[in-house]
């Protein structure tokens, strides 16, 4: 796709990086039939194609209007088009670049401005777990858009021990330790299984995701740096891994190499950071067959048959596809994908279901119904979002693969 940039953006890092997105660029279409945005409301200007010439617009000086905001507002950035695309465009990475200049340029409405503020400035705050915590207390009583928001209290169990030589990063998350503590420890408990320590800095803090896809690149970067100088005197005494068991955090953290690489002072770090960190689905074809003979036959088959939604941030983001279901299938569980669409976002995306909650709820709705079909006894997934998202809308048990491998794990020691 040719494109003539205005003054402004010739010669900056992000007009020179989305002119060569631009480029890759062939019209094709093929991005649009995966679109979940597109196939909900059927418009161009909807869809990754229509998107990419909104964004050319722009940069080659057309000036943005509300409607080129709420177009690009509505992108889930899920990443689908970016497995569709027979010509690499990294839309991902192009739609970041358009929504943060044309959040330079286009004023919101003060509630709209105000809500997203408390979205990124909130949510990976210290107020955020007791603010959960009350709100989980009066549970009951919310209106159901909110109690759909608040996850019923989870006990995280004990966090193992012992020490071994072998040692990992562990990212805690912002949201995560609020509303699904559990988690953390779970994956604790199983590596621990494995003969490998899980550490977590202190320090590190929120992944940057939140205020990036809140266009706060500045503010997100900031987030990106502590992360690093909480991470960097592990990474000096030869830590094995930074491992995420939150695809939104492991997609965003294998990007700092990208995202500060124009950062004299970073870059380099940034860089190695990246290359450490692997989704802690990467670490099963090591872990099953050390946990082969830990698990009882009568514990996986206590599991019943699951449904496994594979995350966009997974999938898509990372280009992770089908290990989940075939190592847990390995150590004896029954774990399958939909047939029906499991290419597709459940609507969770971030902030997104807060910000868009009737697309939002559209695509988990539909997404639910693909996996009631396979009358699974509980749906397994690889993102906090994902799975307080889907339990909003169903009675089905949603939870992390890794709690239901360390339930099955416990249940073989006794």
């Amino acid at each position: 796709m040719q494109t003539h940039l205005a003054p402004e953006f010739q010669d900056t890092p992000e007009g020179r990086e989305a002119e060569a997105i631009l480029r890759k660029c062939v019209h094709c279409g093929f991005c649009t039939a995966t679109c979940p945005t597109y196939q909900l409301l059927g418009d161009e200007l909807d869809g990754p194609r229509g998107r990419i010439y909104l964004i050319k617009q722009v940069l080659e000086g057309e000036t943005p209007t509300r409607k080129t905001q709420q177009h690009l507002d509505r992108c889930l950035t899920c990443r689908n088009c970016e497995s569709t695309c027979p010509s690499g465009v990294q839309y991902g990475h192009l739609v970041d670049i358009g929504r943060e200049i044309v959040e330079r340029k286009v004023a919101r409405p003060s509630g709209e401005r105000l809500l997203r503020w408390a979205l990124k400035e909130g949510l990976p705050s210290a107020a955020f777990a007791p603010a959960m915590k009350l709100g989980q207390s009066v549970r009951a009583l919310l209106p159901a858009a909110l109690k759909a928001k608040v996850p019923r209290p989870q006990a995280a169990g004990t966090w193992p021990t012992r020490s071994h030589e072998r040692k990992v990063l562990l990212l805690a998350g912002c949201v995560q330790p609020a509303m699904k503590p559990n988690i953390n420890s779970a994956t604790a408990r199983v590596l621990d299984a494995a003969g490998i320590q899980s550490v977590i800095a202190p320090e590190a803090g929120c992944c940057g995701a939140l205020k990036f896809h809140l266009n706060d690149s500045q503010g997100a970067r900031a987030q990106m740096r502590a992360n690093i100088d909480a991470w960097w005197p592990w990474v000096e005494q030869g830590v094995e891994a930074l491992v995420m068991n939150a695809s939104g955090c492991g997609v965003t953290v294998k990007e700092y190499g990208h995202l500060l690489k124009d950062d004299p002072a970073y870059a380099d770090k940034a860089r190695r950071i990246s290359e450490l960190t692997r989704d802690l689905s990467e670490l099963l074809p090591m872990l099953v067959p050390v946990l082969q003979g830990q698990l009882k036959p009568a514990a996986t088959q206590a599991a019943g048959a699951m449904a496994f939604h594979p995350p966009c941030t997974l999938q898509h983001g990372q280009q992770l596809k089908g290990g989940v279901e075939q190592h847990l299938s390995a150590l004896g569980f029954e774990v399958r994908v939909t047939a029906q669409e499991s290419h597709l976002c459940c609507g969770s995306a971030g902030t997104y279901s807060v910000l868009n909650p009737a697309l939002s709820t559209q695509l988990r709705d539909r997404k639910l119904s693909h996996l009631a079909g396979m009358q699974p006894k509980a749906i397994l997934s690889a993102n906090v979002g994902c799975i307080t998202h889907l339990q909003s809308g169903t009675e089905v048990p949603v939870q992390h693969w890794v709690e239901m491998l360390d339930h099955a794990l416990q249940a073989s020691a006794r």
